[in-house]
């Protein structure tokens, strides 16, 4: 008897490991085989960094205070070791190594590829989750209890399908959806959330100390981040704010979050996250009790693209309502968005909400379908829609809580802040996408029921930057320029772009010996508000001027989109260009330049024909002008087509590229609206 009792319970062991493997262990041995750092140097051998041609990286230029301003690069979306997801998907590089990259020193990434910024960087913020901070503060301990050391050795050995778990299921919270196949599509509907709490995450919930010993900690890795950013804050060369992110999630990779960036010299004790909070209200709320004194800051937001139309609507994460306070402290205490980096463009999405051609740019995400709450392109969730959405809340509320100025950023989760250049794009995931071989791999196989969006290949461009017009390079300068507007994004090419608007200056600012002088004196930037008199019946004169970048390509047109409400309360938008190079003119009909034939050699990745302008400068005059009505207008910059990423890794690797992406790319720059403001 009992040796058949002992064959049973044999018999049972079997069964559960070999279901055990079927289910998960395959799939981990199969992720370990694909993307493990022992597997990196032979898939690093596969490809021949030689092939791609790129420019010698640049000494730093260090410019002298200006009070027309400076242009000054920066990025300030940045995950490193520190991160919890970062460190599941295999990045060993630490804060310090962000620094030192921002700084121009060449590093490898963690699957062996040299990467380096063609030019360093003025500004940077490194913005861990702060979601994480505290839970894994002392695996260093050589005392851990088991539970504690096996909890940081599943923390600390990178494997996505722990990173899948825990985003998904761990630290998510309460969120259901209760699918309505008949909901109008594009419209988000209105959902009750519990957010998560410290105990979910297993060593906060046992152990010595728990959730409190985890929120000490917490508090010790918050200061850490502030002790480095000052220890490698140097004025002038390089400038760094303490800073975090602040992370709820949605259902099937959504997001709702928003950088937290500070100022000053007593900052708060404590880094808010989505464990205290459920909503974005509560966050500043709780900012404004705790950054007090010479402390100061601002949010934000980032992927407006995969909130699933939540941001720009009229409610919160966790199922509230904006009232007239909550609308007050987004005014005061959000005044950018990053509408461009690794996971694509939130400007605008093509056929929500907009007919402009370019929102194709950087779009996976297709028109939702009725009763499609998530996976999809919503009308807000695209920035062009949150600009039209605050001018509806201007007219209801007297003032505009969605008069947010525009930024790019990487969300680089390798520690390599800034590197943004096509040839230089070692994948933002670590291990998982870095050597090249790895960003044409899926997380598992061909996974045919695996959406676009979810695609790195598809998906994932090499990132922004954030640009800045600040009279020197300082944490008191750059900070006053985010909060004043004065700012602009970029798809990575460091593009020269002013923006102004004015009664003070007419079209012949364009000749003038110092334009940017003139245009400065009689009118507002670029994320300014422009106030007609009684007697300013005729358009104000819009001057433009723009400076490619000679690392990357020539420039091809100017266009100005301008969104207006009308008297009705109905929201408009049109696009036009405004600046044609190589001597072409806008079509009256279309209101767009004619091709000018630029191209690129995918074997080699240059251009084809001697086309574009490294300079473009328009002042112009809106036609359509009416001092009644409440409008913005921002400024779209478009280079020559270039190579994407996908191609310079192709030729690294002998291929052609893939045909499931475009093989070139129009880099860009969005400079920040100026507002006209009728009241």
């Amino acid at each position: 008897m009992l040796k058949k009792i002992s064959l049973g319970i044999a018999a049972l062991l079997v069964l559960g490991a070999a279901i055990a493997w079927f289910t998960v262990g395959r799939d981990w041995y199969d992720m370990r085989r694909a993307f493990g750092r022992d597997t990196a140097p032979a898939d690093y051998a596969l490809q021949d960094d030689s092939r791609v041609s790129a420019p010698a990286p640049e000494p730093k230029a260090v410019q002298p205070p200006n009070p027309l301003k400076n242009a000054y690069w920066g990025d300030t979306h940045v995950h490193t070791h520190e991160s919890f997801d970062a460190t599941l998907f295999g990045t060993t590089l630490t804060i310090e190594d962000a620094y030192r990259f921002a700084r121009g020193e060449a590093l490898r990434s963690d699957g062996g590829e040299r990467m380096q910024l063609s030019r360093p960087l003025d500004f940077v913020a490194i913005t861990d989750h702060a979601e994480g901070f505290g839970t894994r503060t002392r695996c260093g301990d050589p005392d851990l209890g088991w539970f504690e050391s096996f909890n940081c050795s599943v923390m600390e050995t990178p494997n996505t399908l722990v990173f899948q778990f825990i985003r998904g299921r761990g630290i998510r919270g309460r969120q259901e959806l209760d699918p309505d196949p008949d909901a109008p599509p594009g419209v988000y509907r209105q959902r009750a959330r519990e957010h998560p709490v410290r105990s979910a995450w297993p060593i906060c919930s046992r152990g010595e100390g728990g959730v409190e010993r985890c929120e000490r900690d917490a508090r010790t890795d918050w200061s850490r981040y502030i002790a480095l950013a000052d220890a490698y804050n140097e004025p002038g060369v390089l400038t760094t704010f303490a800073a975090y992110e602040y992370s709820p999630t949605l259902p099937d990779d959504g997001k709702h979050h928003r950088n937290v960036l500070f100022h000053g010299n007593d900052l708060p004790e404590h880094a808010i996250s989505s464990m205290d909070v459920g909503n974005a209200i509560d966050l500043w709320r709780g900012l404004e009790a705790t950054c007090t004194g010479d402390c100061d800051f601002l949010t934000i937001p980032h992927n407006m693209n995969k909130t699933w139309g939540l941001f720009y609507s009229r409610y919160t994460w966790d199922g509230g309502s904006y009232d007239e306070e909550g609308w007050r402290l987004r005014k005061r205490r959000e005044p950018l968005a990053e509408i461009y980096q690794i996971k694509g463009a939130s400007e605008c999405a093509l056929g929500v909400g907009a007919t402009d051609e370019e929102c194709a740019f950087s779009q996976v995400l297709s028109p939702c379908e009725p009763g499609e709450e998530t996976g999809c392109a919503f009308e807000t969730g695209f920035a062009r829609q949150g600009l039209k959405v605050g001018l509806e809340l201007d007219r209801e509320l007297g003032f505009n809580p969605l008069a947010f100025g525009m930024i790019g950023s990487t969300d680089t989760h390798n520690g390599n802040p800034g590197d943004v250049e096509e040839w230089d794009y070692v994948g933002a995931v670590g291990l998982f996408k870095s050597p090249a071989i790895r960003r044409f791999r899926e997380r598992l196989g061909t996974e045919p029921d695996r959406k676009p969006y979810q695609s790195i290949l598809q998906f994932h461009t090499s990132g922004g930057l954030a640009a800045v017009w600040a009279e020197e390079n300082t944490r008191d300068a750059i900070f006053a320029a985010m909060k004043r507007r004065e700012v602009y994004a970029t798809s990575g090419p460091r593009i020269a772009l002013r923006f102004f608007a004015g009664w003070g200056f007419d079209e012949r600012v364009a000749t003038e010996p110092d334009p940017v002088a003139v245009a400065t004196a009689g009118g507002v930037p670029m994320g300014g508000v422009l106030r007609p008199a009684e007697d300013d019946t005729a358009s104000p004169t819009f001057f433009v001027a723009a400076l490619g970048d000679w690392m990357s390509a020539p420039l091809q047109r100017i266009q100005i989109i301008k969104g207006w409400i009308d008297a009705d309360g109905k929201t408009h938008e049109k696009v036009r260009d405004i600046a044609c190079a190589d001597g072409l003119e806008v079509d009256p009909t279309t209101l767009r330049c004619p091709d000018n034939g630029a191209s690129v050699d995918l074997t080699t990745c240059k251009p084809t024909a001697d086309s574009g302008a490294m300079q473009l400068m328009k002042a112009w005059k809106d036609p359509d002008f009416d001092r009644a009505q409440g409008a913005f207008y921002y400024v779209r910059v478009l280079q020559n087509p270039t190579c994407r990423w996908s191609t310079y890794d192709a030729l690294r690797l002998g291929r052609e590229p893939d045909p499931r992406v475009p093989a070139t790319l129009r880099e860009r720059v969005w400079s920040s609206p100026i507002w006209i403001d009728a009241s």
